[in-house]
């Protein structure tokens, strides 16, 4: 049966701005949000938006919006904006200057600096710098860098530097570090440089706070009380929780769905190009001639830092709507332009959003599809302002407007305001049965806007609430879309944490998560606040189209509880499905086949978030299933790196950790588990390393009875 309904490394994109808040030191291009190429005129942070947003009287989607389409063939399966203003009004009020790591030592020109920078910038690895920011995985020397290089920026325009010296500043840093090309140097200071002087100018935080809100806890738990607020629960009890979630029942309807994510499609890929070029992104005609013919990029794709081919993202559209033509809807959850974010405009990325929606339309006529917003949607990436930031030249409202354009092919009229504010919304699909899509990009660290103030910008969380305690009272069940996963730590802590908060809340409204963002095919849990015991929810993140980079390109499909009398609207299995990049290349030719389905790899007997978290126990205590479960995150991957006890623990705990910057809370008892293992395996090495040394020096002096063991300490001690 059919339901017709209306309505994922994301960071890993490229990291010198830090690798330059390093310097100056500057950080990563994917990582942090993009900057305008030109000045902008002062902003009046003192005004409001005209009409004030009230969550309670905008339209809601109360109409079932998907048909059901009968398959014979089918076969079964077993804040709000009031604080807005008051921020502002305190921030417009503000006269002091920010407080800085070191005062003005002599004025200079702006390249002379106090000797604790000279020494950072010496003793600061932005190679380590630039791949921590790249694949989010922080650690001292990122936090390191991150504080020199705000309080650098920050001493720079106490000093009456101008916004074009403090660009060619950074310009000239870049590219005399070789951090990058001249020419990525460039566009990196022009995009990132604007926004971010922009924002620092207006925010009165010390390098300490401003990189505790970049990182979260790779740099420590700086407490700031302007980036401290709690979401209002509305006063309904909430229900009494079930022990555990009944298990779908066998042989029921159920809803065939394709989850889409990172396409990250590249216009100006070239076969046959430089795969191996000096940048964050390779394989155009503009990376210059391959030095060998193995650096040459494939026809189909690449292993190295390149995106999709247009050719490749046709031929998996096509084998999708050939092989499953009996999908009920599409979740597509967001990031379509390519990585080259040094060098986007609005007009491109809007010119790929239209495309690519044309493609959807064209592959799968009359199927709803139901979108997302990533991150890389935005030029300058990851720059998101809040409504509240409503002047022309640095308003949203460019891509928001369009989304509402071309997202109103699947969607219903009802959710215009919300797309338009805010670019989320919420849609009936069945009678029962709503989808709600969130805009993570207010959840997105990288987003320097968020600065000025994090406190539930464009009042989204609120709106969710609203959403979900109408659910409740009509007894719907939810799904959950989004980009960026919640517990990734590209996600603001704060936002986080009240994120989770009310999932706990509508445990029984929520039944599912679906996510991208990572670019690997993963999982996230969530538990309960008060009782780590009690897993309440699981979030799906569905593996990147894109290969960017050491990837197979894939995507998902889900057979979701559908229409009957007891549904439960749980996942009941999903599919993930893969390109073998290396064969397609080798052969001319791509094969998409499905690498596993879940339940029967991991022998899962259902889906519901007790039977993921039993998943992640025997992960941490198996090592053959973990090595199972690596082999599919990484999608199969022949350029797939090893992984030892530090990477085990670090994707174990990702599993565990839906709360962002919370690992301590949630991993210390994973982690231990992990260490003991690997201390029995390292003493098991040892002790036959130096049995076989004992049999190697003593010959068959050892009888029955003797300690090997016992012979080798003779042996080294003699």
């Amino acid at each position: 049966m059919k339901q017709r309904q209306l309505s994922w490394p994301g960071c890993r994109a490229n990291c010198w701005l830090i690798a330059l808040l390093a310097t100056l030191t500057v950080a990563e291009v994917a990582a942090l949000p993009f900057l305008f190429t030109h000045l902008r005129p002062q902003i009046n942070w003192t005004q409001l938006e005209t009409q004030p947003w009230v969550v309670e009287e905008q339209p809601r989607s109360i109409e079932p919006h998907l048909e059901l389409v009968p398959h014979p063939n089918r076969t079964k399966i077993s804040a709000s904006d009031a604080s807005d203003a008051e921020f502002l009004q305190r921030l417009a009020n503000q006269t002091a200057t920010s407080r800085m790591l070191w005062n003005d030592a002599g004025g200079g020109d702006g390249l002379v600096y106090p000797p604790f920078v000279d020494r950072a910038l010496r003793l600061l690895n932005l190679k380590q710098v630039a791949f921590e920011v790249e694949n989010s995985l922080m650690s001292q020397v990122t936090c390191t860098a991150c504080r020199a290089g705000a309080g650098m920026i920050q001493h720079q325009i106490q000093s009456g530097k101008t916004d074009a010296d403090l660009i060619q500043m950074i310009t000239d840093y870049c590219t005399n570090l070789n951090i990058q090309t001249a020419r990525v140097c460039q566009g990196v200071a022009q995009l990132f440089g604007t926004e971010l002087i922009y924002v620092l100018k207006r925010v009165n935080l010390s390098p300490d706070e401003l990189c505790s809100f970049v990182i979260g806890d790779g740099c420590a738990d700086v407490y700031n009380p302007y980036h401290e607020w709690e979401v209002i629960f509305p006063p309904v009890p909430k229900p009494p929780r079930l022990a555990d979630l009944p298990i779908p029942m066998e042989a029921a309807p159920f809803f065939k769905v394709l989850h889409i994510s990172d396409t990250h499609y590249d216009p100006h890929y070239a076969e046959g190009s430089n795969a191996e070029c000096n940048e964050p992104l390779c394989c155009r005609l503009s990376s210059g001639r391959p030095a060998t013919p193995n650096a040459a990029a494939g026809k189909w794709g690449d292993y190295r830092k390149c995106d999709t081919p247009k050719r490749t993202v046709d031929h998996m559209l096509a084998h999708i709507a050939e092989t499953h033509k009996d999908i009920d809807y599409i979740l597509w959850t967001g990031d379509l332009p390519p990585h080259d974010v040094w060098n986007q405009t609005k007009e491109e990325n809007l010119a790929i959003l239209k495309e690519t929606v044309q493609q959807m339309v064209e592959k799968f006529p009359g199927v709803p599809i139901f979108p997302a917003l990533g991150n890389h949607e935005s030029a300058p990436v990851n720059s998101f302002p809040p409504p509240y930031v409503n002047q022309v030249d640095i308003s949203i409202s460019w891509l928001y407007d369009e989304l509402d354009i071309q997202w109103r092919r699947w969607l219903p009229q009802s959710v215009t305001h919300t797309v338009r504010r805010g670019a989320f919304y919420s849609v009936l699909v069945r009678p029962g049965f709503r989808i709600i899509s969130m805009n993570m990009n207010y959840c997105n660290n990288k987003n320097w806007w968020l600065l000025l103030n994090s406190t539930d910008p464009a009042t989204e969380l609120q709106w969710f609430i609203y959403e979900l305690q109408s659910a409740e009272f009509s007894n719907e069940k939810v799904h959950v879309i989004g980009h960026i996963p919640p517990g990734h730590s590209d996600c603001l802590k704060v936002w986080s944490r009240n994120f989770y908060k009310i999932i706990a809340r509508y445990e029984s409204t929520i039944t599912a998560q679906f996510y991208g963002h990572t670019h690997y095919d993963e999982f996230e849990m969530f538990y309960d606040p008060h009782d780590l015991n009690h897993p309440n929810s699981v979030a799906y993140i569905g593996p990147s189209v894109s290969p960017y980079y050491d990837l197979n390109p894939g995507y998902r499909i889900y057979y979701v509880d559908g229409d009957h009398d007891s549904t439960t609207r749980l996942v009941i299995d999903h599919e993930s499905w893969i390109m073998n990049l290396k064969e397609a290349n080798l052969y001319g030719y791509p094969i998409w086949y499905k690498l596993y389905t879940a339940r029967a790899a991991y022998n899962m007997k259902a889906l519901r978030p007790s039977d993921w978290n039993n998943l992640l126990n025997e992960l941490t205590n198996n090592q053959e299933l973990f090595e199972l479960y690596y082999k599919y995150y990484w999608k199969n991957s022949p350029a797939r790196p090893t992984c030892d006890a530090e990477c085990k623990k670090r994707l174990i705990c990702d599993c565990k950790s839906g709360r962002s910057h919370d690992r301590k809370h949630f991993c210390a008892e994973v982690e231990s588990k992990i260490d003991q293992e690997s201390s029995k395996s390292w003493k098991s090495w040892f002790y036959r390393g130096l049995t076989n040394s004992s049999e190697e020096r003593t010959g068959d002096t050892a009888t029955d009875g003797d300690n090997p063991f016992d012979l080798v300490i003779v042996n080294v001690g003699g």
